[in-house]
């Protein structure tokens, strides 16, 4: 037969019980032993002696009242201490039961689980508030995975109804397997591997399983190179591009690749909003003692109030009306925000609303000073 294990509870009130009876022990027993000697010595210094047989007496007097009133106080003090370790201990092991069941709840996927601790202590409450934090981190990282699930499958069936309608147009002879029916099966392909690896990329970045090749790169440099590679494009689609770079700014640690991926994200998600003749800057500023700002500011379309807390998620778009061909995967954004991380910052997006444009800001930590050997 397995035993019942022994709850919080009992084990404290016990624990509490033991420590009371340890000191009424101690209590009486330093008593009996001390205080007839002490009452002996007081009897000696008495100006008048005493007989042999009243002082025997007045000892077995005084050590009966004695005994007779530590017995009554230990036994009274039992009572009294005991009912208030069970009061003590029913407050204390009360919001422990609460949120034991509560971390059932949660582990067993009821993520509405939550717990009131009041009036137990700042560490009690403290573990309450974390319990409740976790029950709604989760939460939102299921409903993530639910939407990101579904989202995936939309953006997939996209580029795989083509690819079909493409096969069996072939099949059935309605389109001849020339040169432009191969570059079009091959531009569906292509989109559909581009959408895998961004959420491959997103994943990892947010796991922290990137592998970053750090080194200290100088800001007008990242600046330059963003802009020279995207440089092409704005001119076909008439949008000045500028720079503006503050002076002598501070080395900043990153992975040039991987930053180099967060500007085009960015260069890209402002020209698609940008139309000619626009503008769009791409500015770089100290931000505080330790970081660099490297923002992104255009002319376009803007955001709405409600938008600039959401443009970051996997496949967002502020104006769901854009196709995928000509409003991008809506992942490009998650990715950039995911790389940022990566490296220890961050960045966030701004806008006047509609029709005034929009700044994204990425802000990495600069590069920690060399000390110059003594």
């Amino acid at each position: 037969m397995t035993r019942r294990p022994v709850g919080l509870g009992p084990r404290l009130f016990l624990a509490q019980g033991l420590v009371v009876v340890a000191g009424a022990l101690t209590l009486l027993g330093v008593t009996l032993m001390l205080a007839p000697g002490l009452f002996e010595d007081h009897l000696s210094q008495m100006p008048e002696p005493v007989d042999a047989a009243s002082e025997r007496h007045i000892i077995a007097a005084f050590l009966g009242a004695t005994g007779t009133s530590l017995a009554v106080a230990v036994l009274a003090s039992l009572v009294t201490v005991l009912a208030v370790s069970w009061f003590v201990t029913r407050r204390v092991v009360r919001p422990i039961q609460t949120m034991a069941g509560a971390a059932d709840r949660i582990a067993g996927g009821d993520y509405t689980a939550r717990v009131s601790v009041r009036g137990t202590g700042p560490e009690l409450k403290a573990l309450g508030k974390a319990l409740d934090q976790t029950a709604h981190d989760l939460a939102v990282t299921e409903r993530t995975r639910a939407e990101m699930l579904r989202d995936v499958a939309h953006e997939l069936r996209t580029p795989l109804t083509a690819l079909r309608g493409y096969i069996d147009a072939l099949a059935d002879g309605v389109l001849q397997l020339d040169a432009d029916a191969v570059r079009t099966l091959h531009a569906e392909l292509a989109r559909v591997e581009r959408l895998v690896d961004d959420l491959a990329t997103v994943s990892r970045a947010e796991e922290r399983r990137l592998d970053l090749h750090l080194r200290a790169m100088a800001p007008a440099q990242l600046v330059d190179a963003a802009v020279e590679a995207a440089r092409a494009a704005y001119a076909r689609a008439g949008v000045r591009l500028r720079t503006d770079v503050t002076a002598g700014l501070p080395d900043v640690r990153v992975d040039q690749d991987r930053i180099q991926e967060v500007l085009t994200n960015l260069l890209d998600n402002a020209l698609r909003h940008t139309a000619a003749p626009g503008a769009v800057t791409l500015t770089g500023r100290r931000s505080g003692a330790g970081a660099v700002e490297l923002a992104v500011a255009d002319t376009g379309d803007g955001l709405a109030p409600e938008h600039l807390r959401r443009v970051f998620e996997r496949f967002y778009r502020a104006d769901p009306g854009r196709s995928r061909q000509h409003g991008g995967s809506g992942i490009g954004l998650t990715i950039a925000r995911a790389l940022t991380e990566a490296h220890g910052g961050h960045i966030r997006a701004t806008s006047d609303g509609p029709g005034q444009g929009a700044t994204f800001t990425v802000t990495l930590p600069t590069t920690p000073p060399t000390v110059p050997p003594p």
